[in-house]
């Protein structure tokens, strides 16, 4: 097949309401995968070093989603516990807000919420060392998810540092992570989504 053959790649050949579903289609079945992929990297050389132990951001990642499989939370959080660090490698000064606007069509609210703030939560055990506020979470207190979002830095996250963990291979929440990124909840896309 030649270039102009292809039907997606000339919109001469086909019109445009047949080629857009096409490319689309493939871009929402294809996204868990890129996702994966974009996790995999985490398992870098680069260690969390200091108080918190010595494993990779990947090992960080899948650590949370165990605690969270462990404590019975819903299938969806415990994606979001996989990949509430997913923006660490594209967007190191906002990786919270980067993972909330990747995972939004998918999540619900109060996942949505904690994953855009959690980085300023999980600074209250880390952030005197950085000279930072400590205590910069105070500013959202009152918030509806400011006690789900301190729940999961409490629970998941900070805990998440820990080498001798028994922790579940990434193979494990494959099946779930395609669920939950397949079946989105708030895009114009889907219009029984909205």
């Amino acid at each position: 097949m030649t270039t102009s053959d292809d039907p997606t790649r000339n919109g001469t050949q086909i019109a445009p309401q047949v080629i857009a579903p096409i490319r689309a289609q493939r871009l929402f079945i294809e996204l868990p995968d890129r996702m994966l992929a974009h996790l995999k990297a985490l398992d870098d050389t680069e260690r969390l070093a200091g108080k918190f132990g010595a494993v990779s951001r990947l090992t960080h990642c899948l650590q949370s989603a165990t605690l969270a499989h462990r404590a019975g939370e819903s299938e969806e959080y415990v994606v979001v516990a996989l990949l509430h660090d997913i923006g660490d490698l594209l967007a190191p000064y906002n990786h919270g807000v980067f993972a909330a606007a990747l995972l939004a069509p998918f999540i619900d609210e109060a996942n949505h919420w904690m994953l855009a703030h959690h980085h300023a939560f999980q600074g209250y055990y880390y952030f005197d060392g950085l000279g930072l506020d400590r205590n910069m979470r105070e500013q959202w207190r009152g918030h509806p998810h400011f006690a789900h979002t301190l729940k999961f830095c409490e629970r998941y996250d900070m805990p998440a540092f820990d080498p001798d963990l028994d922790t579940m291979p990434l193979e494990a929440f494959i099946p779930a992570m395609r669920r939950v990124l397949m079946n989105p909840k708030h895009t114009v896309y889907v219009p029984s989504a909205n």
